[in-house]
């Protein structure tokens, strides 16, 4: 009888610590996707901006080809915005422990921006139409993914190291195909590519959901401030991704490219 009292006062406790994790998660997940729509509307402003103004001159320049088509070619300005994404990323990875809260939050709204500045090609070589239509494509698709990878009891861990090696495939074809030019490899890459990051948006989100849930009450403010821009940014990557390459598969060229 004496374990009786203790039960009843320990339940409510538990549960209560339960409510309050589930509803921390709740918040964090959204400050992620804040972070994220965030992101993605800055980028679309400046690819914007930069197609439709001359700054465009800086970064792209037309050449004609053998067929008589106008074709952008990228500046060394351009070339650069194309790897500084990469730069962005590789400093945010490795240094997040490192950096303050302040200098976390300034790096991903410059990595953004830079995105922003390397994509903006995409308002010359298609419709605006077409972009358009294929964004609220991906946006569609990868809100039901993540809500997936959100909701679902499935251990989506094993998938991590499937997909990598997938997304490490779809580099290397890439690469070869930069030489040898073949349409149907090209659209073999599209195809598993959307595969690919369709499943890397499932696991990350699991895998966000499940670090906050570990981490919850091992970190301060400051900790869990940066690594919501950090998950933000992997689920930013998944999404411009899946969207570039749902782009190349059903986007409709200008009739002078």
């Amino acid at each position: 009888m004496a374990f009786i009292p203790d039960s009843r006062t320990y339940a409510p406790s538990a549960a209560a610590d339960t409510a309050v994790l589930d509803a921390g998660l709740r918040a964090y997940m959204l400050r992620v996707y804040n972070w994220m729509s965030s992101g993605l509307l800055l980028t679309g402003i400046v690819a914007y901006g930069i197609a439709n103004t001359s700054l465009h001159e800086l970064f792209y320049r037309e050449v004609m080809t053998q067929r008589g088509y106008l074709v952008p070619q990228p500046t060394i300005l351009g070339f650069a915005v194309m790897f500084a994404p990469l730069v962005f990323v590789m400093v945010l990875s490795f240094g997040v422990n490192r950096l303050s809260r302040s200098a976390t939050q300034a790096l991903f709204w410059a990595f953004a921006a830079v995105m922003g500045a390397s994509l903006a090609n995409i308002f010359v070589i298609y419709t605006g139409a077409s972009i358009g239509s294929v964004f609220f494509v991906t946006a569609g698709t990868f809100a039901a993914t993540s809500l997936y990878g959100y909701a679902t009891r499935s251990d989506l861990t094993k998938m991590g190291s499937f997909l990598f090696m997938g997304l490490i495939g779809i580099i290397i074809a890439s690469l070869v195909n930069m030489f040898i030019g073949s349409t149907m490899l090209q659209f073999a890459i599209s195809v598993i590519g959307v595969l690919v990051f369709v499943g890397l948006t499932a696991y990350d989100t699991q895998r966000i959901k499940n670090d906050y849930q570990q981490y919850a009450y091992a970190e301060g403010t400051d900790g869990a401030a940066k690594r919501s821009v950090f998950d933000a940014l992997s689920l930013y990557l998944n999404f411009i991704n899946l969207f570039m390459i749902m782009l190349q598969l059903f986007g409709n060229r200008n009739s002078n490219n």
